[in-house]
């Protein structure tokens, strides 16, 4: 499994996914190591599985170096919205200029000259990012997206079909458990602090409110500004916690009334698996692909609109715990499932 440079010192979704994939494929018998350079020793594998198409500067030495055949968990988020309407800045303002993957080919240009953020082929500069991405996907053995929309948005922006099969997401049922006559009061919302998850536009929302809100992530490294607005927006009633293992997790989930997450975009957003898991009811923007995932059982709220998101965080803590959500969780989106499921990929294209 080979994954972004940063995928520990900045750790996100992408992290506790590669991590518990990993785990359950080991259970299940296999040999898997998960890699982080461009130091691979490829005549020790059979396979690899890249993860994070939207890089892939990341990605294409590799398929080129190799000569092996790959998979990708392609987790296709978009930040198109997002970039128009919030970004600041130079790219902002580009954003409303130039095509998207020219600015996220300009963003990977910039972190490699002024950050010195290195690449895993200076091809990706001669192809370009839209071109390396399609080049990628092209040449897979198969796609291993975490929905059914996420791999149709990828078909129609990139105007390819591709063998792929469908991995959700998943969570670990023996961490994450519902624990009943529990007095629930909190507000929680989990996940890394950047302009994408939205978390100043919910702290408009509930600034000097009664409810207690609890922010729990790690700031995003490359957006120390938008932090320091979500901190200097922020009200007593308010509190940031830096980011927690799972473990530690729990004891928020099972004070937490809500959890929500009004992100511009998420394939699923782990956090909403885990809360959903533990009795929380939902809270999350209506982008993405997260409607795969939870149907009409959560509250979806606009992530421009300040006064959706309190209307929906409102109704959503005066409301009763959905226990038909839990049942669809549980049945349905645990980490063993997502392995079974990858290693049927797996044993498709490869003799693992």
């Amino acid at each position: 499994m080979i994954a972004r440079p940063n995928l520990f010192s900045a750790p996100g979704g992408d992290t506790i996914q590669i991590k518990e994939t990993a785990n359950a494929l080991c259970a299940l018998g296999l040999n898997v190591d998960i890699i982080i350079n461009n130091k691979v020793s490829y005549q020790n594998y059979h396979l690899l599985h890249f993860f994070n198409i939207i890089d892939p500067e990341d990605i294409l030495g590799h398929v080129y170096r190799s000569n092996l055949p790959y998979v990708v968990s392609t987790i296709y988020v978009d930040y198109k919205e997002y970039d128009k309407k919030y970004r600041n800045g130079l790219l902002g303002t580009l954003s409303h200029i130039l095509p998207y993957n020219s600015i996220e080919y300009l963003k990977t240009l910039g972190k490699f000259i002024l950050k010195n953020e290195k690449v895993s082929t200076i091809q990706f500069f001669l192809k370009g990012h839209g071109p390396s991405i399609k080049y990628i996907l092209k040449h897979a053995k198969m796609l291993l997206p975490n929905s059914e929309n996420e791999y149709r948005r990828i078909e129609k922006d990139y105007n390819l079909s591709q063998k792929y099969m469908v991995v959700p997401n998943g969570f670990n049922p023996d961490i994450f458990k519902n624990e009943e006559n529990i007095e629930r009061d909190l507000i929680l919302c989990v996940g890394r602090i950047e302009g994408r998850k939205n978390q100043l536009n919910v702290i408009k929302a509930l600034k000097n409110t009664k409810y207690m809100v609890i922010f729990i992530g790690a700031p995003s490294p490359n957006q120390k500004k938008y932090v320091q607005a979500c901190k200097n927006e922020a009200t007593e009633n308010m509190q940031f916690i830096d980011h927690v293992e799972q473990i530690q997790l729990i004891n928020y989930y099972k004070q937490a009334k809500v959890h929500v997450l009004a992100s511009w975009f998420e394939t699923t957003g782990l956090s909403n698996l885990e809360a959903a898991a533990m009795g929380c009811n939902i809270v999350i923007a209506n982008r993405g692909d997260v409607k795969d995932y939870f149907g009409d059982s959560v509250y979806y709220c606009e992530p421009d609109d300040i006064d959706s998101i309190r209307e929906n965080i409102v109704k959503a803590y005066n409301s009763p715990t959905n226990d038909a959500l839990q049942k669809i969780i549980f049945d349905n989106f645990t980490w063993m499932k997502a392995g079974i499921k990858t290693l049927e990929a797996y044993k498709t294209i490869s003799n693992v």
